[in-house]
């Protein structure tokens, strides 16, 4: 007497939300830690599956060293985001979430593609979130690189 859930999305838990951390399986950015800003659970016009905005780092940090000077320590301390719409599928979910607010970027499905200004506007701000975020010492696992 269970119910027949086969057919029922409503059934299935929505556990790829905003703020939460997954890894990148394909693509250029295979292997990279990123955030989900955005989730489109039905898909769009354009894509008719579940896909999602995704903010993450192209170029972790590296080591710091206590005799390095300032100038080489800034350069070290650098983070290169990403801005991509990925399909669920490709998408690892992680256990952690990161409480950052994306909202006022105002980050759309539009800046995702192409190469238009509101996309490096849109990268720009992402990185400077991601540079406040790191140099505040706030989530140390997400800013090291992958090792697998």
């Amino acid at each position: 007497t269970l119910p027949d859930l086969r057919n029922s999305r409503a059934a299935m838990v929505k556990f790829l939300k905003s703020g939460k951390v997954v890894i990148c399986l394909q693509g250029r950015m295979a292997g990279k830690k990123g955030v989900i800003v955005k989730t489109f659970d039905d898909g769009t016009d354009g894509r008719r599956y579940g896909h999602a905005i995704v903010a993450g780092i192209a170029r972790a940090p590296l080591k710091v060293k206590k005799g390095m000077s300032e100038k080489k320590v800034e350069k070290r301390s650098r983070v290169k985001p990403f801005l991509k719409l990925v399909n669920f599928n490709h998408l690892m979910p992680t256990r952690y979430s990161v409480d950052s607010d994306f909202k006022p970027l105002g980050i759309t499905p539009e800046m995702c593609t192409g190469d238009g200004p509101k996309r490096t506007e849109a990268r720009k701000g992402i990185k400077k979130m991601f540079q406040e975020r790191y140099a505040s010492g706030k989530h140390k696992w997400f800013f090291s690189k992958l090792r697998f």
